[in-house]
């Protein structure tokens, strides 16, 4: 029986292509999903990934083989096969591996209506069915029909977030050569926007930069443009273009969670006292702001699936992540940096200031961005921590996800383990860039030794 535990992830399944992934493989994952989710069809959409034509092909004669038909997208963002899933009502396979260099694809699937599918939820199933082996089931084959479906992505954007009364901006975009370069154009015709592009040619190679934009280095061309132009904003796409990542005027970035507490308190406006979701490494300046715009702030582990899943059991109008993924329950709950980046520039164009005053109001606190430290031992070192912080007065713990520590001044941090490496990864929150350095090195003092 064949082995395939190190491609199918908790969210996802991923992997070296040729090594790992083949056409083979994935037409048996193809049919598995088929069976996990039935009929009649399933939508299927790719990046621009050298291998992604012919291992979505290779999926799609695996779900046709099971008797279900197939709707091919073609090129598309992630978010673009979520709006295909919920407008179609149909399950979805996304092949991409969003942000992962060019050796790598992935495939991302969902059921109707944009709805998660983790280990939990069907991974593993499909993993067990294609490591024992998936006999053919003599079913009329399914067929394959093409449809474009950006125009009708562009469209539902745009209804969602009204930019035709902005003022006039001038936006640069770096599409990291992915998916970003193909929906921009489109999702912005019309607009009172003027858009200059940075790296829009669609290639899996990236040749330009890493596609993640949350690594200061990819961002460098991108702030250096913003500046050169004398644009109001900068925005940065990764690979699949699911995330959003925004430069002020000044070429300054603007953290996830300060464009969390911006579009919750759009939302807010909206549906007053709704909820909102946030995770626990975002800034606590996001609950606070929620609170003052009269909602209802919840908070969950990191990850997409906890994201959704909350959403879903609280009705939540919107939640967002620091690692600038945001999910709309407009958007089928599914997570969206299109619809994100809209919001920004629609509030940038409904006042004259500029991006950085704008944002400033919804950025209180320094913060220190994620420190990986490999350790030997996670329990261990997570213990150390505990106990070092726990013997303080008016310190609060809590260990919903890793370990969150409150200190008497307000600031805090989290220590989480890595699901899938033998590391710890720190967050800490302060009043000041001081106290933030202070308190992280106090802490990796005894994470490592």
């Amino acid at each position: 029986m064949r082995d395939l535990s190190a491609i199918f992830k908790a969210y996802d399944i991923r992997g070296l292509v040729g090594e790992q992934l083949d056409a083979d493989v994935v037409r048996e994952i193809g049919a598995a999903f088929a069976r996990l989710v039935g009929g009649p069809a399933v939508v299927i959409g790719h990046d621009m990934r050298d291998s992604s034509p012919g291992l979505s092909s290779a999926f799609a004669e695996g779900v046709t083989r099971e008797g279900v038909d197939v709707v091919s997208i073609g090129l598309a963002s992630t978010d673009m096969l979520y709006f295909a899933s919920g407008d179609l009502n149909l399950p979805g396979a996304m092949f991409t591996a969003s942000h992962n260099p060019a050796a790598y694809n992935g495939i991302k699937v969902c059921r109707s209506g944009a709805a998660p599918v983790g280990q939990d939820t069907g991974l593993a199933d499909m993993q067990r069915e294609v490591e024992q082996g998936m006999p053919e089931n003599g079913a009329q084959p399914g067929e394959v029909e093409e449809r474009s479906m950006l125009d009708a992505y562009a469209a539902y954007l745009n209804r969602l977030v009204d930019l035709s009364g902005s003022r006039p901006l001038r936006i640069v975009v770096d599409a990291g050569n992915g998916m970003g370069g193909y929906t921009v154009p489109k999702v912005f015709e019309g607009l009172p926007i003027e858009i200059i592009p940075m790296y829009f040619e669609l290639d899996g190679s990236f040749p330009n930069h890493e596609a993640n934009p949350l690594d200061p280095k990819n961002i460098v061309d991108l702030q250096a443009k913003v500046r050169e132009v004398g644009a109001d904003a900068g925005l940065a796409f990764d690979g699949d273009a699911d995330r959003c990542f925004v430069v002020d005027e000044n070429g300054d970035p603007v953290s996830p969670s300060a464009i969390t507490a911006l579009v919750a308190t759009r939302e807010l406006a909206k549906e007053p006292g709704s909820t909102i979701i946030y995770n626990l490494i975002t800034s606590k300046a996001v609950p606070e702001i929620v609170t003052e715009n009269g909602g209802k702030p919840v908070r969950t582990r990191v990850g997409h699936s906890f994201i959704k899943q909350e959403m879903a059991k609280t009705d939540a109008i919107f939640g967002g992540e620091h690692s600038a993924h945001y999910y709309f329950r407009d958007f089928w709950r599914a997570d969206t940096g299109m619809l994100a980046a809209l919001h920004v520039l629609a509030a940038l164009g409904e006042q004259d200031g500029p991006l950085s005053a704008l944002t400033a109001d919804y950025a209180r606190y320094a913060a220190s961005g994620e420190i990986n430290s490999t350790v030997d031992d996670q329990k261990a070192r997570l213990e150390a921590v505990k106990n070092t912080y726990s013997a303080q007065d008016g310190v609060t713990i809590d260990e919903l996800d890793g370990l969150t520590v409150e200190l008497p001044s307000g600031a805090w941090f989290n220590l989480r383990p890595s699901n899938t490496e033998p590391l710890l990864r720190l967050n800490v929150e302060a009043a000041d860039e001081a106290a933030v350095a202070a308190l992280r090195d106090e802490v990796l003092a005894i994470v490592r030794g």
